[in-house]
């Protein structure tokens, strides 16, 4: 097991050289001065300059590269160019906010997908079928944006029972940027959960338990869902790193004070190392959600735990 933790963790290494590599160069090339967006338009040339050499603007692309993956090695994330403040103090300052968000959006998501799924499984080609599978195209094709508008314009302007933006009244300020982030999620989870779930409720040794005579609810709950939640696990991995991402506009819609929100204000603001990362912590979570994702198959399926060698 720690052999394959330390080989996941090495693999890491060629990923964020590639996604920091990728992003470095696309930051490069987008229109504007960093320069003149971090000190104004009205900012003097002698200024401007001054700024640029000071940040190392003026160095080659591959030296600025080098250096920015020099200081990531130590830690270091960059400073800020229109704060001047260390990029790492701000993306940690945000980051549990996101990861808040991210949390309660995937217990929103399995709460409403699991049993959606189950009993869609269950009661195949029925009327409850259907309804489920609506819900879940529902979710599916609606973005995120349009659904926190939605849940503003009802549950906050009309009915006032939620603030419209913001982070102040704590628990509250959560429940309607989790709905709108969870209900998008929980459609994929939900149709995974029912295809596998169909597939393992007409394997041979589920019809050999019904024959022994267990009650329905054992046969459903013991030993079929344990065996079609693998498929499950990993759609919820995959959704929990979409809701890190799809954080950007739930964020934005709502003011939510995450690394989402700053990420969109370092870009409108040409702040390449704050973009830098926050997409470096982004890629380092996905890839150590999917790590965890990985580990949790051992304790679902033993046969899986084995081949962690």
């Amino acid at each position: 097991m720690i052999k394959f933790i330390i080989k996941r963790l090495l693999a890491l290494i060629p990923v964020l050289v590639g996604v920091s590599l990728l992003v470095f160069f696309i930051l490069d090339l987008a229109p504007g001065d960093p320069a003149k967006a971090a000190l104004g338009e009205q900012a003097r040339p002698e200024d401007i300059e001054a700024f640029r050499e000071e940040m190392g603007l003026n160095d080659p692309f591959i030296v600025r590269y080098v250096n920015y993956m020099l200081g990531l090695c130590q830690g270091d994330l960059g400073t800020s160019y229109k704060t001047r403040d260390p990029v790492g103090e701000e993306v940690w300052a945000r980051l549990p906010n996101t990861a808040m968000l991210a949390l309660t959006s995937t217990v929103v998501a399995i709460l409403l997908a699991l049993p959606l799924g189950i009993i869609a499984a269950i009661k195949q080609n029925t009327l409850f079928d259907g309804i489920s599978m609506f819900i879940s195209l529902l979710g599916i094709s609606m973005p995120v944006f349009w659904m926190g508008l939605l849940l503003i314009l009802f549950f906050s302007v009309k009915l006032g029972w939620f603030p419209v933006s913001g982070a102040d009244q704590g628990i509250k300020s959560l429940v309607l940027p989790s709905i709108a982030l969870g209900f998008m999620h929980m459609a994929s989870i939900a149709r995974t959960t029912r295809s596998s779930m169909l597939e393992t409720i007409r394997q041979d040794y589920i019809r050999t338990v019904r024959a022994k005579g267990l009650p329905e609810k054992e046969v459903i709950t013991r030993h079929a869902l344990r065996n079609a939640l693998i498929p499950t696990t990993t759609v919820i991995g995959l959704q929990i790193g979409g809701m890190l991402g799809g954080s950007v506009l739930t964020e934005s819609v709502f003011a939510w004070p995450g690394i989402g929100r700053y990420m969109i204000q370092s870009i409108q603001g040409r702040d390449i190392p704050s973009v830098m990362g926050c997409i470096i912590i982004f890629a380092l979570s996905f890839a150590v959600i999917n790590l965890i994702v990985d580990l949790i198959y051992g304790f679902i399926d033993p046969r899986i735990k084995a081949q962690y060698k």
